[in-house]
């Protein structure tokens, strides 16, 4: 089973998208919310990454909501 971490923020409606998403497809994920978690922002800005959602598969990442390489990620 793949490990799915999906980094959102509180107001982020592509981030609600993706959690609706896995969700649907019965994928289990841990979310880390840049806003209330500060380990968690400054994970994503160690790794040069300035937007959120950021879904990591595994050793991937897709930064937005990206159906298509969500699922050739999760197949």
């Amino acid at each position: 089973m793949k490990k799915v971490v999906v980094f959102t923020s509180s107001t982020c409606p592509h981030c609600q998208t993706a959690k609706e998403y896995l969700s649907e497809k019965n994928i289990a994920f841990e979310e880390r919310n840049v806003q209330t978690d500060p380990s968690a922002r400054k994970e994503l800005v160690k790794r040069k990454i300035m937007g959120v959602p950021a879904i990591f598969v595994d050793d991937e990442v897709v930064v937005g909501f990206d159906k298509s390489k969500l699922d050739e990620l999760l197949i």
